[in-house]
């Protein structure tokens, strides 16, 4: 998301105009997929047309992985390393969103409950909602002043619903500091990220801080080591969060009257951040409160006010739409819950063995895959095309197939597709979810063509120099030539 344009904005700095001649020239040998070039493909033709896209020379060092086959006979049009493993990048959360709609409906929802114990004390019990916000919370303070609630003489957060590590600990330590990269805790609140704005000043001086919500300040030290330049010269913004400690490191710069740069970053203690949020609704409906404090507490108590999330089906489509990894994290985390947990259970590992339970119902072969969390921002992330093909080919076979189909981005349309494949042939007619991390691009899912049956097909490429826009344009050549099949000829 936002520190990744940030970091490539720097490696750009270092590496000069260099990088952008390359990048002409390597453009200039993929042909841009529009409706100029449209044309009808023979499936006697797809091997040749796709061969001959993923081996070009600029190529030679990545891996292809390519599966694609007929939805309904299920015949094999092309295949290539289909077996084989490949980091699967947000890929993965096709796997993790197919689990959840099977295993929890989609009209499940998410309860958030507070509590009253008889010492005045109220307990805000998560269990990780992903799309709690702000005005969630103060529809939670409206309940309890309606209930006469006026003092609470203490606060308690009960964050235990979810166990073990808030971060997975094979995630990069730079994508743990940003928004995308966010901790995964029972008591979520706006997706635990803080917005900031940058502004630039006069030249010479720091760009100024603009946090979106203005009590963020407070809990943020921040070394500012940037500077507004002359207009003409370049964008380049870094920010940083130290791993240990609610510190902020911003370096680089924003020419004088530049449009202001918006970024986001991960929380520092997502359970203190929604406290303090918390206790600042219940102070602006009138109720007031004496301390704040973490800790489990008495089944037992009396729910005094609930907020449920929007239904499964929702969450799913945001997961997918916008590949959030919050969002599909929490989601694995809540299917761990269809099993009794034992004290000090990893929740993410118990949600994994579900998915696998679940992924076999499906009949995808559980030796074809092997994951360790539920977005995908891991490397150490395994899955072939084939599993993932086999994946959605039940998926469409099932119950579950209408309402699945529709959380996948559209091509040219919306979500993480939006911008991809405008004008061409594909547009409007392909459904499938997006995958990058540096040096891997995967897009996997369906294709309803007017002039051939229904196609299920899965793309990745790992271990690419190349720029991920130029591996992505050429994934996109390939989806357009099926896109092209023709039945008679």
């Amino acid at each position: 998301m936002f520190s990744r344009k940030i970091s490539l904005s720097l490696l750009l700095l270092f590496l000069g105009t260099h990088i952008g001649i390359t990048q002409q020239a390597v453009k200039a040998q993929i042909p841009v997929p529009s409706a100029t070039n449209t044309k009808s493909v023979c499936p006697a033709q797809l091997g040749t047309f796709i061969d001959t896209a993923i081996n070009r020379p600029l190529f030679s060092r990545a891996r292809w992985g390519i599966l694609v086959k007929n939805l309904v006979s299920t015949q094999t049009l092309y295949s290539h390393d289909a077996e084989k493993y490949f980091i699967p990048a947000s890929n993965t959360k096709l796997l993790t969103t197919a689990a959840a709609l099977k295993q929890l409906g989609a009209d499940f929802r998410i309860r958030t409950s507070v509590y009253q114990g008889a010492d005045g004390s109220l307990r805000v019990v998560g269990r990780g909602d992903p799309s709690l916000k702000n005005a969630q919370l103060t529809e939670l303070a409206k309940q309890l002043r309606q209930q006469g609630v006026t003092q609470v003489t203490n606060l308690i957060a009960d964050d235990s619903y979810f166990q073990g590590d808030v971060v997975n600990p094979s995630w990069q330590w730079e994508d743990v500091q940003a928004d995308y990269g966010a901790p995964v805790n029972s008591l979520i609140l706006n997706e635990n990220a803080a917005v900031l704005t940058l502004l630039p000043q006069t030249v010479g001086n720091p760009l100024q801080i603009k946090w979106t919500d203005p009590t963020e300040a407070y809990q943020w030290r921040v070394e500012n080591n940037s500077v507004t330049v002359q207009k003409d010269e370049p964008r380049l913004v870094e920010i940083k969060r130290d791993l240990k400690g609610a510190v902020l490191y911003l370096q680089g710069q924003l020419p004088v009257n530049a449009a202001p740069e918006v970024t986001a970053i991960a929380v520092f203690d997502p359970t203190q951040n929604f406290l303090r949020h918390f206790r600042q609704s219940l102070a602006a409906t009138g109720i007031s409160v004496q301390k704040t404090s973490i800790a489990s507490g008495d089944n037992n108590e009396r729910e005094v006010a609930a907020i449920e999330s929007p239904p499964l089906s929702d969450l799913l489509t945001e997961t997918n739409v916008n590949s959030n990894n919050l969002f599909a994290e929490a989601l694995l985390r809540t299917l761990a819950h269809k099993q009794q947990l034992t004290k000090n259970q990893n929740t993410a590992d118990v949600g994994l063995k579900v998915m696998q339970e679940t992924l076999t119902q499906f009949g995808v072969n559980p030796t074809s895959y092997s994951v360790v969390d539920g977005s995908g921002l891991s490397r150490k992330n395994l899955i072939s095309p084939e599993a993932i093909v086999q994946l959605l080919q039940a998926i469409a076979a099932s119950p579950e197939s209408k309402v699945f189909r529709a959380t996948l981005p559209v091509a040219g349309v919306s979500g993480s597709l939006k911008s991809r494949f405008r004008n061409t042939s594909a547009q409007g007619i392909v459904q499938a979810k997006t995958g990058t991390l540096q040096g891997v691009v995967a897009l996997s899912g369906y294709i309803d063509s007017p002039q051939y049956e229904p196609l299920v097909f899965s793309i990745i490429v790992n271990q690419s120099d190349q720029p991920v826009s130029t591996i992505r344009q050429a994934v996109d050549e390939v989806v357009v030539l099926l896109t092209q099949l023709r039945r008679n000829c």
